[in-house]
């Protein structure tokens, strides 16, 4: 069985498939066509945010995928600033007319804090105001299932403490060289599905020797092998691109990373962005 056609299970029983198309820095004239590259070739889980730009787009390439929409997972995010119920609650809406859908699949807090005071400030109180708008979709059938993304153990404490229903995913940075296995492991005690993005940490890993090193001896290239370790270590894969033959490239990875390998990957600390560093994702501020 390919990839493509292998799901996790949600807390909530909601399937999502276990590799998706991440659409950062996919333009929004372009993305609509990246979607229905992707969904020609057979993914079906899309990944978006309103801070992407390309929401449109990408409804677009849904709407027009030749696909029944209930075939199709589609994440989108709320915007990192918005940290008040009204404007949550406004922003949820105009997501689904920006994208021209009647629900999405996932809908995902961005940031525990405004990019400009990302890992500062305590925005306790905004997170859940915004998480009780995300409820509310949920309930009304707008979303089919919610959560957070780049948020840590604290920031999940503080949803789990005033909320009614549990983040049913965390979207975080995790790749060969940067793994949080606290964070991973939090979440897999509270039942939180972590959704790996970046799994190729934005392509630097194309530039370690080691890892691709590693790749060699399984035959494949680094992106596979980056994109298999995120897999075995539980994680929804959402490697980014809107390179049909990428796309075609990074589905092929039905091979086994050895126990021995995942730990040395596990273990490994390459963390080194070059002129990505710039994004708060990346530096930590």
């Amino acid at each position: 069985m390919s990839i493509l056609q292998e799901s996790y299970t949600l807390s909530n029983g909601v399937e999502i498939p276990k590799l998706g198309l991440g659409t950062w820095f996919i333009d929004d004239d372009k993305a609509a066509q990246a979607v229905r590259d992707a969904v020609e070739i057979g993914y079906r889980n899309i990944d978006t945010a309103q801070a992407y730009g390309n929401e449109r787009g990408v409804g677009e390439g849904i709407r027009t995928s030749g696909i029944a929409r209930s075939e199709l997972f589609v994440s989108t995010k709320l915007a990192a600033e918005i940290k008040d119920y009204d404007a949550a609650v406004a922003a949820i809406d105009e997501s689904l007319r920006t994208m021209g859908l009647d629900y999405v699949d996932l809908m995902l807090i961005h940031s525990p804090q405004p990019w400009a005071d990302f890992r500062g400030g305590d925005y306790a109180e905004g997170n859940r105001a915004a998480w009780r708008a995300l409820e509310e979709a949920h309930a009304a059938g707008k979303f089919r299932a919610i959560g957070v993304s780049n948020f840590l153990e604290a920031d999940i404490a503080n949803i789990l403490d005033g909320g009614s229903v549990g983040p049913h995913v965390n979207q975080i940075l995790v790749h060969v060289g940067h793994t949080p296995t606290d964070l991973l492991e939090f979440c897999a005690d509270r039942g939180i599905r972590v959704q790996a993005y970046s799994p190729i940490a934005h392509g630097r890993m194309l530039q370690n020797r080691f890892v691709a090193a590693m790749a060699e001896t399984y035959g494949v290239t680094v992106p596979q092998l980056c994109i298999r370790y995120t897999l075995q270590l539980g994680t929804v894969s959402l490697p980014k691109t809107a390179n049909p033959d990428h796309m075609r490239a990074n589905a092929q990875v039905d091979f086994v990373i050895s126990d021995d390998d995942m730990t040395t990957l596990r273990h490994l600390d390459a963390r080194d962005y070059g002129d990505d560093d710039r994004f708060p994702v990346y530096s930590g501020k």
